[in-house]
């Protein structure tokens, strides 16, 4: 990993000199808008192309029939079941928790307005199945969207060669363990497409959410609009925050950990300390030996999105981490949980050495589709909230309009818009 040292420096704004995958949205924009396009104007006969050109699969059909699902889960390995249920069951636990309630105001005597929260209606919700079947984002799809209510649910991954045209058994399993019945075998851009426009047997979605690569996120920005979306969300990446204190056997298996995902993954150390990024190294070598995706890792290791900060102290480190707005921020640091009180952006917040990564992403109760490249500035990962909308409701008697009646009025002639000031006078033989 290559080394920046921002030790006696203080940039103008970090974000400039940190590491950050190259993740160009833009050069994809006119391939996956053909794709888009296809899909819009040829509907399901594209979307059976797509699958034979990009996946190597013929398709007669793209809707699961409900026998792949049953015996997916009827096949399923009990010690998995058994932790996708307790991950479930976690999940769904926080998920609750963070559920709104609808809030009533009382303004005046018969003035009320009450922030109504509102389910969206049919949510279209997206797996990879690329270089790895990412059965954890079923769950992370599907649980908070359970819980706020939405009626109803579609799912779509990609169709596996070497599972006869059908997302890989294990998706399949945990959909059926979840009670989705409704599974498509379409992948990329022409899976967003098809929800976004409504495509054969599947109905047109008003959000469609999930994780994907460049081309499933370019889809979501040339669609968003037509449809809903939650993020835009790149490689995945990981910043650790380290000092003196940490273990460099922890970080560097958690720096490997997100690496693994993907050659465009981002893994990032900032510390203090430069015995620890040299001790760090040596661990990361070792253990980049001793695992199973060596090459996909060295990648992304060697990559321009991963490296080493040196900072002065942890201040600088904190300024650093808030300005990378990691994905994923792992606090390796003496009083741990105090550093973390002073973190206003990343995705997620692992809180010392018995945090990893890997445990938001399957168990921690918390969720693991979370925004990336630096977005964690202004959004949020996925929750309950991004499957409800608000919807004020204004409940005013006669008497309470009264009250208000001539600021309404004078308020509408400061913009001269007297028709607006004339729709509270009609009220009142004005």
């Amino acid at each position: 990993m290559r080394r920046i040292d921002l030790r006696g420096e203080r940039p103008g704004d970090y974000r400039d000199v940190v590491p950050r995958a190259d993740f160009d949205v833009e050069a994809a924009v006119p391939a996956v808008h053909a794709i888009c396009e296809a899909v819009r104007t040829r509907g399901l006969e594209a979307i059976l192309e797509m699958s034979a050109q990009y996946d190597g699969v013929v398709q007669a059909d793209i809707r699961v029939a409900p026998e792949p699902l049953h015996e997916a889960l009827a096949n399923l390995d009990p010690d998995i079941r058994a932790g996708l249920e307790e991950s479930i069951r976690r999940l769904r636990a926080t998920c609750e928790a963070e559920l709104e309630r609808d809030a009533t105001t009382e303004l005046g005597a018969g003035a009320t307005v009450t922030h109504r929260k509102v389910p969206v209606d049919r949510v279209g919700l997206y797996v990879p199945g690329g270089l790895a079947p990412l059965v954890s984002s079923v769950l992370m799809n599907v649980v908070p969207a359970q819980v706020a209510g939405v009626r109803s649910i579609a799912l779509s991954s990609t169709p596996q060669k070497d599972h006869g045209g059908l997302p890989h058994p294990t998706i399949l399993a945990a959909c059926a363990l979840l009670g989705v019945d409704e599974v498509y075998a379409v992948g990329g851009a022409q899976a967003i497409a098809m929800f976004a426009y409504g495509v054969g047997p599947c109905a047109r979605v008003d959000l469609v959410t999930g994780p994907g690569s460049i081309w499933t996120v370019t889809a979501k920005r040339l669609l968003k609009g037509r449809v809903g979306i939650d993020s835009e969300a790149g490689p995945t990446e990981i910043l650790v925050l380290a000092d003196e204190t940490a273990d460099p056997a922890y970080v560097a298996a958690d720096l490997l950990s997100q690496a693994e995902h993907d050659p465009l993954a981002a893994a990032v150390l900032v510390t203090d300390s430069e015995a620890l990024a040299d001790r760090v190294a040596v661990e990361l070598e070792a253990q980049v030996l001793a695992t199973k995706h060596t090459e996909r890792i060295r990648t992304s290791l060697s990559g321009p999105q991963s490296g080493v900060v040196l900072v002065d102290d942890l201040d600088q480190g904190v300024d650093v981490a808030n300005a990378y707005a990691a994905e994923h921020l792992e606090l390796h640091t003496a009083d741990a949980t105090s550093v973390a009180a002073r973190i206003r952006n990343a995705g997620a917040i692992f809180v010392g050495p018995h945090a990893p990564v890997s445990l938001g992403d399957y168990c921690a109760g918390s969720n693991h589709v979370l925004p990336t490249g630096g977005c964690a500035c202004h959004s949020s990962g996925l929750s309950v909230r991004a499957f409800t909308k608000s919807v004020h409701v204004v409940d005013y008697s006669r008497e309470a309009l009264a009250e208000v009646a001539d600021h309404v009025v004078t308020l509408a002639e400061a913009e001269d818009l007297p028709g607006h000031g004339n729709a509270v006078r009609v009220r009142f033989g004005g």
